[in-house]
């Protein structure tokens, strides 16, 4: 019991991860870690088996919170210091589970004709990846800049997108120009000041309701077509990764060295193979 508790723990930490870090996927995780068709159930019916679903969702809430709570004051500092050297830092990491994803692909069945799907999934994915160098600034400004309307609208597309597969939902934000200010919202909360409360709250509730409205149409694709589905999750997870590593290549960043943008692509490459080896570690028997 206190294995499984533990366990939901640690994905919820990496869950939470996933929204902050820029090509980390949520949906990717949360199907290594062999939780994501019991995401989709919950929130696709959530008054269904409610004491089922809030028990499950504890220990997740939990691990999301400390994991918000360490990027927002951890990775703030790498994005203000180290902002390419961080993003070759989340090549490692989407690169350590491409062979993952390729696995459960063969697993579930791969067909030739999947291969135009998964082409497809890579494109959208890596033009992405692409409009998200072309429509950020190269530094961004500090504070709220964005309105209400503004914020809404990118809350209900990184909603949509948190179950989307291979899709990240820190590209959706930076795409729609409100990433910065999330990140700087979340750290005067961490401080106890409560300036923008009402704006944050508008983007948190706006990101619940496009992810209820997408999750059942994900999960029909998942339970009809799965072999189809995990191709679209592989080319998906393949152009972001390409995208974020065009991303770190046009960044100008003085504070950059290679060695140093080296060490970080390893060393991301070793937590995403430590990630794979705790969680099966970690996860309970069925």
């Amino acid at each position: 019991m206190v294995k499984k508790f533990l366990y939901k723990v640690f994905c919820g930490f990496f869950l939470g991860l996933s929204v902050f870090a820029p090509g980390f996927s949520g949906s990717v995780i949360a199907i290594i870690m062999g939780i994501y068709q019991d995401i989709l159930r919950i929130v696709s019916n959530p008054f269904k088996q409610l004491k089922q679903n809030i028990i499950f969702c504890i220990p997740l809430g939990i691990g999301v919170a400390i994991s918000a709570v360490l990027f927002v004051i951890v990775f703030r500092l790498l994005f203000d210091s180290y902002e390419k050297a961080t993003y070759l830092l989340f090549v490692g990491l989407i690169a350590g589970n491409l062979p993952v994803i390729f696995a459960e692909v063969r697993k579930r069945g791969f067909k030739a004709r999947y291969l135009v799907s998964s082409i497809a999934a890579f494109a959208a994915a890596l033009t992405l990846g692409l409009f998200a160098v072309v429509l950020s600034s190269p530094q961004d400004a500090e504070g709220v800049t964005s309105g209400l309307l503004v914020l809404a609208l990118g809350g209900l597309a990184g909603g949509i997108t948190i179950l989307m597969p291979g899709m990240s939902v820190s590209i959706v934000l930076i795409i729609a120009g409100v990433y910065s200010q999330i990140i700087y919202m979340a750290d005067l909360l961490l401080h106890f000041d409560f300036t923008y409360l009402v704006h944050f709250g508008v983007f948190a509730l706006c990101a619940v309701a496009g992810l209820v409205m997408a999750s059942r149409g994900i999960k029909t694709v998942f339970d009809r077509f799965p072999g189809l589905a995990n191709s679209l999750v592989f080319g998906f997870v393949a152009g972001s990764l390409l995208g974020v590593f065009i991303q770190s290549l046009m960044m100008r960043d003085d504070n950059f060295s290679w060695l140093f943008g080296g060490f970080m692509l390893v060393a991301g490459l070793a937590v995403s193979m430590l990630f794979l080896v705790l969680g099966k570690a970690m996860k309970p028997k069925e």
